[in-house]
C-alpha cells in the first residue's frame, strides 16, 4: 500500500506539500496561530487553551505572540516550555524538545527543505528531516535550527548562531555554524564553565 504524502512527509521522505491533506493541516495549523496571535496576552486561560489545542495536547507550554508553525502536531514538547516573541517552527517532520527549553526572540526551527536540484524543486518535492532537543535548553536570540539535528541536554546556543550539526550536551555554542566553545560542569545547584 502506498504511502500517504502526510507519511511521506512525517517519516522523511520526498513529499508533494500542496497535497489536499497537507494544505488542510497547515490550514487549521494557521488558525489557531491567527487565533493565539489576536488575543490578548493578559488572557492566560484563552492563550493557553489555543497553545494546547495547537499543539494537541494539555500542557504548560507558554508561546508568545507573534508565533507560527506549520502543523502543530508534529511538535512534542516537554514540561516548561516557553518561546518568546517572534519564534517560527516547521514542523513537517516531528521536533521532541526536552523540559525546561527556552527559545529566545526569533527563534526559528526549521524541518523542511527543498532540493538542490531546480527541476526538482520547481516540481513541488519536498523533504523533511526530524530535529530532537534535549532538556534545559536555552537558545538564543535569532538563532536558527536546521533540519536533522540534535542538540543535547543543557547546552546554551548564543545568539545569531546557525545550527548545521549536531550539538552535545552540556555545551555553550555560537557561530555560524554553530560549535562548541565552552564545556560545562552541571552538579546538584549550578552549571560552572570548564575551560
Amino acid at each position: 500500500m502506498a504511502l500517504t504524502e502526510k507519511q511521506k512527509m512525517i517519516s522523511g521522505e520526498m513529499y508533494q506539500a500542496w497535497d489536499e491533506e497537507l494544505v488542510a493541516d497547515r490550514q487549521k495549523a494557521k488558525k489557531l496561530c491567527f487565533a493565539l496571535n489576536q488575543t490578548c496576552p493578559t488572557d492566560k486561560d484563552a492563550r493557553q487553551a489555543l497553545i494546547n489545542e495547537l499543539l494537541g495536547k494539555e500542557t504548560d507550554a507558554w508561546i508568545e505572540s507573534p508565533f507560527n508553525c506549520d502543523y502543530g502536531y508534529n511538535l512534542k514538547v516537554g514540561k516548561g516550555f516557553y518561546a518568546n516573541h517572534g519564534c517560527t517552527i516547521l514542523d513537517c517532520a516531528p521536533i521532541n524538545i526536552g523540559d525546561n527549553c527556552l527559545l529566545a526572540p526569533g527563534v526559528v526551527i526549521a524541518t523542511a527543505g527543498h532540493p538542490l536540484d531546480p527541476v526538482e524543486r520547481a516540481s513541488g518535492e519536498e523533504f523533511a528531516k526530524a530535529i530532537t532537543i534535549g532538556s534545559d535548553v536555552w537558545i538564543g536570540a535569532n538563532v536558527t535550527v536546521c533540519p536533522g539535528v540534535t542538540i543535547g541536554d543543557n547546552v546554551v546556543v548564543g545568539a545569531g548562531s546557525v545550527v548545521t550539526k549536531d550539538l552535545p550536551a552540556n555545551t555553550v555554542c555560537v557561530g555560524s555554524p554553530a560549535k562548541p566553545i565552552r564545556t560545562l560542569a552541571i552538579n546538584d545547584k549550578k552549571a560552572e564553565l570548564i575551560e
